[in-house]
């Protein structure tokens, strides 16, 4: 097998995206659960490149941001932007001396598959051609250029408004994606000009003057048509969201995974399900999330970077960003567990019930409308009703512990930093300041009085007045 030779990628990405009428920059609008632009960089990665490029221009500043985390990126901005074989141009000092494949992606087209890819230079390195384009044939090519075929290759490409009737007749489409050959690339390039109504310069025209040079110019369809659709507007957008996670619903359902609403379910790249597991209608699952297997996930439920156990039950409408859950634990409804939450096995989490950065120990229940901030929870403690630890002091969070065993009566305030101890016991309404003892009862609140007839006296008075 012959290898391949050195590959470079070069992404497009400096255009204004007008029709999304956003000050946010096109490639960064969130797609699925990831900006537009990543995508596309997760397919240029892919490929092991000796090289990646993005030119920028629009929001430059933005996207330059936005991508920092991407190692060995490069970055060229186009400005102004006048089409793009202009933009390519922009790049040739980088390539200055390289050698091999120069693959032009664009920073709109996130759904182009990495096979696709692979098989599109394959075909540039088989043909021997100086540039192959990806192509498409769709049922309506209206809009777009037309692919002009000859014995040698691809003749021209026809823009939709200057094609004649035989030529819009073709359904073969442009994509705007390439393999070029470096070495008489950006020679081709110098030859273009802007000799038409926009100014602008074209990569379409590089098929003319490489055929012109007595240079090969390929073409591979692509098996999903689909796959070259660039995104321009917010309806595109949303389309291709939708399009995303069906797709990934699609797949969690062949691996055994149940969603009752594909449609309405919302799943992003890095989600991992267990076999079994139950995801009812309205659910979204973020980031890292991880779900183990036989749980049962309610409608309304958004988890975020979260770690679910197996055999978990989550109850509708709870919102959980960075906490783990254990094995048998159940959650909500209408629960709050928020970074730093851990729920250990067999723990419940109840109803408009909130956890921060606390431990809720094994089999130990907090059921409802409480707040448990900066908490050490043992194992098998009951927190009653409306419980909060009072972990904010004006100037630091101070924390909480309570030990196995131990019951917290409802209405309890725990002001931080406190101590309740192994066993101990907590009185209903108390305010609690100080550590209470392993096996005590510990009680703060105002002496009960009764004032008989008083309720009588108040209304012979209000009746005289």
């Amino acid at each position: 097998m012959v290898p391949m030779p050195q590959l470079h990628v070069l992404i497009l990405a400096a255009g204004k995206g007008t029709r999304m009428k956003s000050a946010l920059p096109k490639v960064l609008h969130p797609l699925a659960g990831a900006p537009i632009i990543d995508y596309v960089l997760r397919t240029a990665a892919a490929l092991s490149p000796a090289s990646r490029t993005l030119v920028v221009g629009h929001g430059a500043a933005q996207v330059r941001e936005a991508l920092a985390g991407h190692e060995g990126l490069r970055f060229i901005v186009q400005e102004p932007q006048l089409g793009t074989a202009h933009a390519v141009t922009q790049a040739a000092p980088l390539f200055q001396g390289a050698t091999g494949t120069l693959l032009l992606l664009y920073g709109d087209v996130p759904r182009l598959s990495v096979e696709t890819v692979r098989a599109l230079l394959a075909e540039h390195q088989r043909a021997g051609s100086a540039a192959t384009v990806l192509t498409a044939v769709v049922a309506d090519p209206s809009g777009y250029g037309r692919i002009v075929r000859d014995a040698d290759g691809i003749a021209r490409i026809v823009e939709h408004r200057d094609a004649t009737e035989a030529e819009r007749a073709i359904r073969e489409i442009n994509s705007g994606i390439y393999a070029f050959e470096l070495g008489p690339l950006f020679p081709a390039l110098a030859r273009i000009a802007a000799d038409n109504d926009q100014g602008e310069y074209y990569l379409t025209d590089l098929v003319g003057i490489h055929r012109s040079e007595g240079r090969r110019v390929g073409a591979l369809a692509a098996e999903r048509p689909d796959e070259i659709l660039g995104i321009n507007g917010r309806g595109e957008l949303a389309a291709m969201a939708k399009r995303i996670w069906r797709e990934r619903a699609e797949a969690l359902m062949a691996s055994g995974v149940t969603l009752e609403d594909p449609d309405t379910t919302y799943i992003d790249a890095g989600v991992t399900v267990g076999a079994d597991t139950v995801i009812r209608p309205g659910v979204t699952l973020e980031g890292r999330t991880s779900i183990g297997a036989h749980c049962l996930i309610h409608s309304g439920v958004r988890l975020e970077d979260t770690t679910v156990g197996s055999h978990v039950v989550i109850l509708d409408h709870c919102l959980i960003s960075g906490a783990v859950i254990a094995e048998h634990a159940q959650v909500g409804p209408f629960a709050r567990l928020r970074p730093g939450t851990e729920v250990c096995p067999a723990a419940h989490v109840g109803n408009f019930v909130e956890l921060k950065k606390t431990r809720l120990g094994s089999g130990s229940k907090a059921m409802h409308l409480t707040y448990l901030g900066d908490a050490t929870i043992g194992e098998n403690v009951n927190v009653g009703a409306g419980t909060i630890t009072c972990n904010y002091d004006g100037v630091r969070k101070n924390p909480t512990v309570i030990e196995d065993g131990a019951f917290i009566g409802s209405d309890t305030q725990l002001v931080a930093p406190v101590k309740v101890g192994k066993g101990a016991y907590v009185a209903a309404g108390s305010s609690i300041t100080k550590d209470v003892p392993a096996g005590a009862l510990g009680i703060a609140r105002g002496r009960q009085e009764n004032h008989e007839g008083w309720v009588e006296r108040k209304k012979n008075k209000q009746a005289g007045a």
